[in-house]
């Protein structure tokens, strides 16, 4: 069972008549889901898939064993896409950006764009390169150098070395793989959390650059945690606890429809297709944080709206709550006299014109309150 690509090849391999003696051939269809539900349905006979390389780096091998049980199934691996390439540019892969944009939008690509960086990118075909050259001249580096493969195979390499700006509508034999040498003048994306506010749309509910910054630290995210983000304004909360780990998940709740249109457009500028944007009210939505491991709660805090997110919190789930109001801070304190945590008052002031001097003015300070959600033992 292969997809056509790879049975025409067979047809041209001296095995081809003892293969075909007495064994059934099969197309790999399309769409790809209906090959595995084929490939499951001889489950428990002797079947053979074949795939490009590795199938375990950007592959097919985990779409397809993720349904099988250990000791259903061997791999036989051969030297990946990525392998080859590096080989044939003399890249080392250890420090090589290395991903697959075949069911990936080209905006993931993001947090990897800097000068001098190198990516290695695997693509669908020709209208996919296009793409891709689209969104790097759009964000600056339209003088990159793309290395173009095309039917990668281990004793053939040869590549077209073109300008992305000189890319235009030229059409390449798929499978497409491209190594890039980035260049541009621009600033790269920083890595640190507290991203510059003018990266996200937004309609001034935003939390702001350092109180992210701070933000982000006592949400602690750690791999494979989910957020539920409520009252997200610009989402921006969300979006940088998924940038710090490809594993993080998170669900943005903002009862604002123009708002979460902002959220989805932040998320996506980003690449980030792992965000959940719910519209509506929170009180709705409560079943959200039964499988969170951390809530935060950036505006439109409440009696009822504390005590029920605290109630349906998993026991080590974490809550974080951004105070602004001298209403929502007294809910704060409350709530800390009663289940414990820590609560931090954050003040900034920003050095400002005062005719031809300059003097401070304080921003409206905030109270952070963060919590820990412990078992009835550690209450007694």
């Amino acid at each position: 069972m292969a997809p056509p690509r790879h049975l025409a090849h067979l047809e041209k391999h001296a095995l081809s008549a003892a293969l075909k003696s007495g064994v059934s051939i099969i197309s790999w269809p399309v769409p790809y889901d209906t090959g595995i539900k084929q490939l499951l349905a001889m489950r428990g006979r002797q079947v053979v898939v074949l795939a490009s390389g590795d199938p375990f780096h950007y592959g097919a091998g985990t779409s397809i064993t993720r349904h099988l049980a250990a000791g259903e199934w061997q791999c036989f691996p051969a030297p990946s896409s990525f392998s080859m390439i590096a080989s044939a540019l003399g890249w080392p892969v250890e420090t090589t950006h290395q991903i697959g944009l075949h069911a990936s939008a080209v905006e993931t690509l993001r947090p990897m764009l800097a000068n001098n960086a190198r990516l290695i990118v695997l693509l669908r075909d020709s209208a996919s390169m296009k793409t891709l050259a689209d969104y790097l001249a759009s964000q600056g580096f339209e003088h990159s150098i793309c290395y173009i493969f095309s039917k990668l195979t281990t004793t053939k390499n040869s590549f077209i070395r073109l300008r992305v700006a000189d890319i235009a509508d030229q059409q390449f034999d798929t499978p497409i793989a491209v190594g890039l040498e980035l260049a541009s003048d621009g600033d790269a994306m920083m890595l640190a959390s507290g991203k510059p506010d003018q990266l996200f749309a937004h309609d001034g509910q935003i939390t702001k650059q350092l109180i992210r910054a701070i933000t982000l630290s006592a949400l602690a995210p750690c791999p494979d945690q989910h957020l539920v983000d409520i009252g997200s304004g610009s989402g921006s909360v969300a979006c940088e606890w998924m940038l710090t780990h490809p594993s993080l998940t998170a669900t943005a709740i903002e009862i604002r429809a123009d708002r979460a249109e902002h959220i989805a457009h932040n998320a996506k500028q980003f690449g980030l297709d792992r965000l959940a944007v719910i519209t509506g009210d929170i009180s709705d939505h409560l079943e959200r944080i039964d499988n969170a491991d951390t809530v935060f709660i950036g505006g439109g805090l409440t009696a009822e709206l504390l005590q029920a997110v605290w109630h349906r919190l998993a026991i080590g789930g974490r809550l974080v709550i951004n105070a602004v109001t001298a209403e929502s801070e007294a809910l704060v304190i409350s709530a800390h006299n009663q289940f414990g945590g820590t609560v931090t008052k954050i003040e900034l002031s920003d050095l400002m014109p005062i005719g031809r001097k300059h003097g401070w003015k304080s921003r409206y300070p905030i109270v952070q309150w963060v919590a820990i959600k412990l078992g009835p033992e550690a209450c007694q």
